[in-house]
């Protein structure tokens, strides 16, 4: 009996060592499709923007725009589709982080949940409006932009509400851009046995892609609050309306070719990220 007991207690162990393994394997492979995804859409965002920014371009520079490049090369239903697909992915990843931790000694930490619960919606949604255009829907991100703000200043002490989400979009975009210059992606990063000069690359796409993307969140957060402030949903700006703004200040265009170019780096490094994250 003791030898049965212990040999069927070694069964059960072997058995949740692989499912938590083939657990882990799934997190790892829709974590890096989810990145590679995120990568596409920033990449052919940071390219739109630089074409309107040079004048030679009438796309919309944000997700939408994006996919409507994508679709227009060949396959590019299924690619799509793919890069849908890769952000269910990104948001299961994050969901699993919420309800399991993330990886890292900290991952069991309430506030990292919590963060990872609200990156899930976030990537939510994303998914949600990637897979809606491949079905052949969905509207331009500024459409989108004005008609939410236009509803929530219908609701009751909706200018707080709305400034309250400027606020909230601006500070995320001082984070992203503050923790980005501090170099905090590198705790995430597992390239033991990486050369240096690839470190530095890594380094350098972080940096200056973390700094783009913060700088289009505190602009859209700021357009939030002044649509608040001036009771006008139609000064509410999705991505694409946002750096259309950069051209208006006295740098010109060339303020929105370095957010630009900021965003296609920022791509690359969310593929960086794909192949050297921890998960």
């Amino acid at each position: 009996m003791g030898i049965r007991a212990a040999s069927g207690g070694a069964d059960a162990a072997s058995r949740g060592a692989r499912t938590a393994s083939q657990g882990g394997r799934g997190r790892e492979v829709t974590a890096r499709c989810g990145l590679v995804a995120r990568g596409v859409l920033y990449v052919l965002t940071g390219i739109l923007a630089v074409r309107i920014a040079l004048g030679d371009g009438g796309e919309e520079a944000d997700r939408q725009g994006a996919l409507q490049e994508l679709s227009d090369k060949p396959f590019g239903g299924v690619l799509v589709w793919a890069v849908g697909l890769g952000l269910v992915g990104m948001a299961l990843w994050r969901l699993a982080e919420a309800l399991f931790g993330a990886a890292g000694p900290d991952g069991d930490k309430p506030v990292k949940r919590l963060a990872s619960a609200g990156r899930c919606a976030f990537y939510t949604v994303v998914a949600f409006s990637v897979l809606t255009f491949s079905a052949g829907g969905g509207r331009s991100g500024d459409e989108q932009s004005r008609d939410a703000t236009a509803k929530a200043l219908g609701l009751p002490a909706g200018q707080w509400l709305v400034a309250a989400a400027g606020v909230g979009i601006a500070v995320a975009g001082v984070v992203i851009a503050v923790q980005a210059a501090r170099r905090s992606f590198r705790k995430h990063l597992a390239m033991g046995g990486v050369s240096a000069r690839w470190r530095k690359a890594v380094d350098f796409l972080g940096v200056t892609g973390g700094l783009a993307r913060g700088t289009v969140g505190v602009a859209a957060g700021g357009f939030l609050v002044y649509a608040a402030l001036r009771y006008e949903p139609a000064q509410a700006k999705g991505v694409d309306d946002t750096l259309r703004s950069f051209t208006t200040t006295p740098a010109g265009p060339w303020l929105l070719v370095a957010v630009a170019v900021g965003l296609v780096l920022f791509g690359l490094f969310s593929w960086a990220m794909a192949r050297w994250r921890n998960v």
